[in-house]
């Protein structure tokens, strides 16, 4: 792994931040490393605001949304809310929803099939809509490039208001508002916020409109930080400020779905990383399994039994998806051996028979393996369709836009993106999208990389230390949980391999003259562990956590990498 250290801010700049805040140079350099400079800065920083969250009305067209939903209410019309299979789409559509179904009655929801309607706007979905004389669809984490669909509806007399977050191409689709805040013609002051955070935006906005007190909207942020969690967007900025309130309600009152989904879980305190590993896999297994509707019904359900039985089929769904996932992940494997693509660029994979619902998942388990821009394909109809995944620092977006001569639609982040192409077109777009990230990335990023905080020595782990580490979270992209290197530390000689498989390490670390000893856990590391020169000492790269036993709370390094 390529260990990349963070360049030291500037010593005067660490002493004076030091000296205003009274914590440590090594506190000092992690704000640093994070913008934060003044005290003003780190007030803003450690404790989040709701008053610092951005008018809905600085998004271009949020007027226009807010007018026609208005309208339509006066009206009487019928209202779709449309949205993705996944988790940012199924939490904003129960999100504007739950809202919306508190002010007027005639609402109904739409999840697209994944396997017969696809990703997005969808011909059926409109028809549907069409047939029940729905004059206004809201459209949530899905739209940007619906041009010829929402042209469809527009024949049909069937306004959209699109609210979406991923990438706009040069053309945007006929719509009554796109809120989008990525559009170049869009000024709003942050522009990373998720799907659902623009589902949160535009009902802030109509209550705003309605001069309605804001309190009254805080209880739907457990559906927002779900989805900022689920979807790896920045934690800065808004998001940082919606997911730290919402992790707030997450613990104090969450919606009765949630909480249904949490019940398994018994800590005192639910972090960001459980809405990620509990909460956000088990909604997504709904849509890659069964029907994003099962995730929808589960978020907007009031009775805490009803609730229980559609957690309790969510979590089947889930149990389903992990066997679906790690079975196609070894038969991909056994693909790029067999095809002796171990030394391409990039991985690209395909079999008819593996289920589109878990191909996203597969395509990140290959990057673990094969650390290179990642595509896995399935049939789909008379199409091959694709989740395509991207190593740290690569567009995939970007180098799916050079590749596109032979793609039929395609959309998504810089990191994650999906697409379709016709059969004949596979193995041109295989050669292809080789040749685009061959010639275009950097070696150095077919490496993984650990990106290092801080060196320090283990003498700086304090109770203090760790106790001001936690509150830089919520953590996520561009504000992860800080990762520190320490050189030269010995074990202690009771080192051992555990885990059912002896793959992670547990170890009592020294470092230098001093005796004290520190716990340490490295999963996966028991290999690399074995393969370091004996009695010698060797670099660790580690993150600080929490080990809780028997009502005991202390101190452990969480090992990413050693190395001698």
């Amino acid at each position: 792994m390529r260990w990349n250290l963070t360049e030291e801010p500037k010593s005067e700049k660490v002493a004076h931040l030091s000296k205003v805040l009274n914590v440590s140079p090594t506190i000092s350099k992690l704000l640093l490393n994070r913008g934060i400079e003044t005290y003003e800065q780190a007030r803003t920083f450690f404790r989040p605001n709701l008053a610092d969250l951005h008018d809905p009305f600085l998004m271009k067209d949020m007027d226009l949304a807010v007018q026609r939903i208005e309208k339509a209410m006066k009206s009487n019309e019928n209202i779709m809310i449309y949205g993705d299979y996944d988790v940012d789409g199924t939490t904003s559509v129960s999100l504007v929803y739950n809202y919306l179904s508190k002010l007027y009655p005639n609402l109904t929801t739409y999840i697209p099939d994944r396997n017969t309607e696809g990703y997005g706007i969808s011909y059926q979905g409109i028809d549907f809509a069409n047939d029940n004389d729905i004059r206004l669809i809201i459209a949530l984490d899905c739209g940007i490039k619906a041009i010829d669909k929402v042209k469809y509806a527009k024949e049909k007399g069937i306004d959209f208001i699109i609210c979406d977050h991923h990438r706009p191409g040069n053309e945007v689709p006929d719509a009554v508002a796109i809120l989008n805040p990525k559009q170049n013609t869009c000024s709003y002051p942050y522009d990373e916020l998720c799907g659902c955070g623009i589902g949160f935006k535009l009902v802030q906005a109509i209550h705003q409109k309605r001069k309605l007190d804001f309190k009254e909207i805080i209880p739907y942020l457990d559906l927002v930080a779900t989805a900022i969690a689920a979807d790896i967007v920045p934690m800065n900025g808004e998001n940082r400020i919606l997911a730290y309130f919402g992790l707030q309600v997450i613990n104090k009152n969450p919606r009765t779905g949630i909480k249904a989904l949490l019940s398994s879980i018994k800590k005192e305190e639910i972090t960001i990383t459980d809405v990620v590993f509990v909460v956000a896999p088990r909604i997504n297994a709904a849509g890659r399994i069964k029907s994003g509707n099962d995730a929808v019904a589960l978020l907007i359900e009031d009775n805490l039994e009803a609730a229980a039985e559609f957690a309790k089929a969510i979590e089947n769904h889930n149990i389903e998806r992990k066997d679906l996932d790690k079975r196609i992940a070894k038969e991909a494997l056994q693909q790029i051996k067999e095809n002796n693509e171990e030394e391409r660029f990039t991985t690209v994979v395909y079999d008819e028979n593996w289920h589109k619902g878990v191909i996203g998942i597969v395509a990140s388990r290959l990057i673990e393996k094969h650390y290179r821009p990642t595509l896995v394909f399935t049939k789909s109809g008379d199409f091959l369709a694709a989740s395509a995944r991207s190593v740290k620092g690569f567009d995939v977006y970007e180098a799916l836009e050079k590749s596109s001569e032979f793609i039929e639609q395609f959309g998504g982040h810089k990191y994650a993106a999906g697409l379709t192409l016709k059969p004949e077109n596979y193995e041109k777009f295989k050669a292809k999208f080789e040749q685009v990230v061959k010639e275009s990335i950097p070696k150095e990023l077919l490496i993984p990389e650990i990106k290092i905080d801080a060196e320090i020595d283990l003498t700086e782990i304090t109770p203090k230390l760790n106790r001001i580490i936690k509150q830089f979270a919520p953590f996520g992209p561009q504000n992860m949980k800080p990762v520190f290197a320490t050189s030269s530390v010995r074990d202690n000689g009771y080192g051992k391999p555990v885990g059912a498989d002896k793959s992670h390490i547990k170890l009592s670390l020294i470092a230098g003259s001093h005796f004290k000893t520190f716990p340490a856990i490295g999963f996966g590391l028991a290999e690399k562990f074995e393969q370091l020169p004996k009695g010698k000492g060797f670099d660790i790269a580690y993150t600080i956590d929490e080990n809780h036993w028997n009502r005991n709370v202390t101190l452990q390094l969480v090992l990413k990498d050693l190395k001698g």
